[in-house]
């Protein structure tokens, strides 16, 4: 009896090649980066207890509500995968004594799971990179995650056509205020929204700002913008912010439609947006959440953080190709091949990378060797009835390279 080869479940991908190298370089960029800023890197659980997700994101939200992958363990508790990284950093936070270091900036990679329609560079399984500075209530805690993320993408090289949209919710206050009227003014053309839009009005008003639907956007000009609702503390803390990514060389659009549904975010939103993946889509985002602590059930805490999507990053970095081995150390007399064994040991532990070749036709493997491209080449051969170390090196070698060569050489000898 056949039996089907099991296929990969959907939304999920199997990366390798140019794709898993562009994939590698975004991490590590990241770290370097993050290093720069002293970030301290984290770990965390890839599963929270549900209540985690559905008190910080909000029952009604869609994610809660339609694309959290959520299950019951053995023991009854209802346990889900994580869809972000926010939540779970906060409850840490709060259960585990971190806010002995505040003012804490934190960084993490890895996987999150969303039951959502898959499409270009966005999975049901997909990854990202997140940094998070929590205790830390002044304007320089935002400004230092945007110069941040605006180096990140410097470094990876994908500066160009990413642009920087920036607003402001204001405080508590403010928020709350623009809500009502925005509630008002689109309470008198409701029966001309869209059907998420007449959902959203009563418990979400701000979501309709950044819809998408051309029955909506006829409104958006008319629509009450936050700027009428600013407290002068609030417009404050927003100059600040501005002058501080003037003063670090990060350029910026104003954008008032940016908005951030959720009750707890506070001042500062922003996304980095590009429209080289299509349609124009954020590359990375994030904002001021003051009021997430409190949704958990802990104290006060300020807090700014953002997250991007590794896999829309990786396809703005574009191919990579594959690494390039410093040394292929290739052993054409087969009596030789321990101490071919032996040399590679010896360069991958001075730091260079190096791959043996030793096996397929004795004639052949020197020519092999030349296609498969390197910095140098080895060739461990006998000659006039002695070992004998033959070397190719290209311009690319570094000195300390050809001074490593030179030593495994003059062994041989």
């Amino acid at each position: 009896m056949s039996t089907q080869t099991p296929q990969a479940i959907r939304g999920t991908q199997d990366i390798f090649g140019p794709d898993a190298e562009a994939f590698a370089f975004v991490v590590e960029t990241f770290e370097r980066v993050r290093k720069l800023y002293r970030f301290r890197r984290i770990e965390m659980p890839v599963f929270e207890k549900t209540a985690v997700f559905s008190r910080s994101l909000g029952e009604t939200t869609d994610v809660v509500s339609k694309e959290m992958y959520s299950f019951e363990d053995r023991g009854g508790e209802s346990l889900t995968l994580r869809p972000e990284f926010t939540a779970g950093i906060a409850r840490a936070y709060l259960t585990d004594g971190w806010q002995q270091y505040a003012p804490l900036k934190v960084a993490t990679h890895g996987p999150l799971f969303r039951y959502e329609r898959p499409q270009k560079g966005r999975y049901r399984q997909f990854h990202q990179i997140d940094a998070e500075v929590i205790g830390a209530g002044e304007p320089q805690a935002d400004v230092e995650l945007l110069v941040m993320a605006d180096q990140l993408l410097k470094e990876l090289g994908i500066q160009d056509g990413v642009t920087l949209q920036l607003n402001t919710l204001g405080d508590g206050a403010s928020r709350e205020a623009w809500r009502t009227a925005l509630i008002d003014y689109f309470r008198a053309v409701k029966g001309d929204l869209s059907e998420d839009s007449q959902d959203r009005l009563e418990r979400n008003p701000l979501r309709i700002l950044d819809s998408k639907d051309p029955r909506d956007k006829v409104f958006m000009a008319d629509a009450p913008k936050i700027d009428d609702f600013l407290s002068d503390e609030a417009q404050d803390f927003f100059a600040k912010v501005k002058s501080g990514l003037d003063a670090a060389g990060v350029k910026y659009d104003r954008s008032q439609s940016l908005v951030r549904g959720l009750d707890y975010y506070r001042h500062t939103a922003f996304e980095f947006v590009t429209d080289r993946l299509g349609a124009q889509g954020t590359v990375l985002g994030g904002g001021r959440y003051d009021g997430l602590m409190e949704a958990l059930g802990g104290a006060a805490t300020p807090a700014v953080g953002w997250a991007a999507g590794i896999e829309r990053l990786a396809m703005l970095v574009g191919d990579r190709g594959e690494p390039k081995a410093d040394v292929i150390v290739v052993v054409e007399d087969d009596t030789l091949l321990s101490r071919g064994i032996a040399q590679v040991s010896r360069l991958r532990r001075e730091g260079f990378s190096a791959e043996l070749l030793a096996s397929g036709s004795l004639r052949k493997r020197f020519d092999k060797a030349v296609k498969m491209g390197a910095s140098a080449i080895l060739a461990l051969a006998i000659r006039d009835g002695q070992p004998a170390a033959r070397r190719l090196v290209e311009e690319t070698a570094s000195s300390s390279l050809r001074e490593q060569l030179e030593a495994i050489a003059a062994d041989f000898k």
